[in-house]
């Protein structure tokens, strides 16, 4: 049995697929964190995995935030499943249960807890040593303790003290637990990449909590290696899980699973390790044969970790229903072909059917297939001009003035002309006049002829052949649909080059630019840092305060520790104004 905790930094940034990038990572069970991708924005490549079944868990108050998942190969399906902590979010059969002692926490309390979407909870049957065991897999994303949200802090603490609670609660009712994903605090110093810079390092309040939660005790010969760089002043705690990363390698330095990439320091492995695979202490002590961390893996700030037992999965008949695929969206309760149909009336008079205003765009779509253009009465009612046949499909409206003149609208101009129907010049006279009345061009003796026309005259299209561009350069010319060869001529040979002139906007062009380049200065030329002597990088700053806003220079190079000649140096320059 192979778990893999992974925080994605955002499910839609697979490229080559969800189902790829499962496949790539060989594991039986993953647990993905920041998903950042709530049900409304789910779409079913993503739920409904081909060879995996998937549980999420949304955040109810913020739109592409937090969020986790877990997808379980089909020979690893679950038998039970639920999201959240409280259980105020479980309302179906199959859940895990055990919720322990939760009257520490207000009922507001609780529902805030687990409204982020923070947590998926699996329990999966497992044989070891021909013995049949249960073993529950809490996927978990810890809150962040912003420094500028003082709230935060006691929030990820509530959050730290549930999720104990919770774990400990399952593993006293018999089953075996793994805690892992994000849970955003480095527990040593061996796991920070520059422990020195935070004063009191011992002293976080998330520090303290995992010394609580995490068995560190002297007692096992496994562990007496562990942590030989710990300082004095921290004390031994026996709580009832164990580290499975520290477990197999006590020592190991450098090994970190989370990078600011905006200062590229994943290139100098300048760190922090606060992705973890927890287990129980019984369970890693007798099913864990390896874990490691997999920082060759990229596609998001963080990296995979994965652990791995020994003994193999039993997996359910059929999936709890929390899985994602008995969604209604992805069930097929919604894709009923019969859902769509409108029951049409065939009694209903035209006059009924003309007369309905279209308030929806499923009663437009509904009234478009009882009376389809071109069809019925056409011979010359004033309802084929009417808005039914000009308003376009699938536009939205709430009101439709019916008009009597169709050249009164802009959308008349786009209404298809009817075969039966009686030809008007009118239109496209109008059309030519307004095109022509910058030039200050009138010929009273053709727009007569063409607005008087024979009752015996060919009908006049409204259209230019596609071949040809009406143009007016203010000279006198005659705006008529004649199709003569010398017309043609003219309009199709007329050069389309305009003159410009003192007032023409392309005139007024090279004398903005000259302005606006004289108020508006360019980016200064970067300075060298003083160490590397190469170029610096323009930062602005975004952070609130008396500074935000205002540019400076740094190093280019990438963030590391103050010993490596390859990281970035102390170099700082601010941008002076005018500049």
């Amino acid at each position: 049995m192979k778990i893999v905790t992974w925080n994605i930094n955002g499910i839609r940034t697979f490229g080559g697929g969800i189902k790829k990038a499962l496949d790539s990572l060989g594991a039986d069970i993953i647990c993905i964190q920041e998903t950042k991708v709530t049900r409304d924005l789910l779409d079913e490549r993503t739920a409904i995995v081909d060879g995996y079944n998937s549980y999420f868990s949304f955040s109810r108050g913020r739109s592409g935030y937090s969020g986790v998942a877990t997808y379980c190969i089909d020979s690893a399906t679950p038998s039970a499943a639920e999201e959240g902590l409280t259980g105020l979010l479980t309302s179906h059969e199959g859940a895990v249960g055990c919720y322990g002692d939760q009257t520490e926490f207000c009922s507001e309390e609780l529902q805030l807890l687990d409204n982020e979407g923070r947590v998926v909870i699996t329990q999966h049957t497992i044989m070891f040593q021909e013995k049949e065991q249960t073993v529950t897999v809490i996927n978990v994303y810890c809150p962040r303790a912003d420094p500028e949200k003082p709230e935060r802090k006691q929030f990820k603490l509530q959050f730290y003290k549930l999720l104990q609670r919770r774990a400990e609660a399952i593993l006293k009712d018999g089953s075996h637990v793994i805690v892992l994903g994000d849970i955003n605090t480095s527990h040593r110093q061996i796991d920070h990449c520059d422990p020195s810079d935070n004063e009191d390092f011992g002293e976080n309040p998330g520090r303290k909590w995992l010394n609580a939660f995490l068995h560190s005790g002297r007692e096992d010969e496994e562990m007496k290696e562990e942590e030989s760089e710990v300082t004095s002043s921290e004390t031994f705690h026996s709580g009832k899980f164990v580290d499975t990363f520290r477990f197999f390698h006590p020592t190991r330095t450098s090994a970190f699973t989370c990078w600011n990439t905006l200062t590229g320091a994943r290139q100098t492995n300048y760190g922090t390790r606060i992705d973890y695979v927890f287990a129980d202490c019984l369970l890693a002590k007798e099913q864990f044969v390896a874990a490691d961390i997999m920082p060759e893996v990229e596609g998001s700030d963080h990296c995979p970790v994965w652990g791995q037992l020994s003994c193999s999965l039993r997996p359910s008949s059929k999936p709890p229903p929390f899985c994602t695929r008995y969604l209604p969206e992805f069930a097929g309760r919604q894709q009923k072909l019969s859902r769509f149909l409108v029951k049409v009336d065939q009694k209903s008079t035209p006059s009924e059917q003309r007369d309905a205003l279209p308030g929806s765009q499923e009663e437009e779509e509904r009234r478009e297939n009882l009376n389809p253009p071109g069809a019925g009465n056409v011979s010359g009612e004033k309802r084929s001009l009417t808005s039914d046949s000009v308003v376009p499909k699938g536009k939205k409206t709430k009101t439709v003035k019916t008009c009597l003149n169709p050249n009164t609208s802009l959308l008349s101009f786009f209404k298809p002309k009817l075969t039966n129907a009686v030809p008007s010049t009118e239109a496209p006279v109008k059309h030519c006049e307004k095109a022509l009345h910058m030039g200050e061009v009138t010929s009273s003796q053709n727009t007569q002829k063409a607005s008087s026309p024979s009752e015996d005259a060919p009908p006049v299209t409204s259209s230019v052949p596609e071949d040809t561009e009406l143009v007016s350069d203010g000279s006198p010319q005659l705006c008529t649909s004649s199709t003569t060869e010398e017309s043609h001529k003219r309009v199709a040979t007329k050069p389309l080059t305009p003159h410009l002139t003192a007032g023409h906007p392309e005139a007024k062009k090279g004398s903005s630019l000259g302005f606006w380049k004289s108020v508006f200065h360019g980016p200064p030329p970067p300075p060298p840092c003083k160490v590397h002597g190469e170029p610096c990088v323009l930062r602005t700053v975004k952070k609130e305060g008396p500074n935000v806003g205002k540019q400076f220079f740094v190093c280019a190079r990438p963030q590391g520790h103050a010993s490596n000649p390859a990281a970035r140096c102390n170099f700082f320059a601010w941008v002076e104004k005018g500049k």
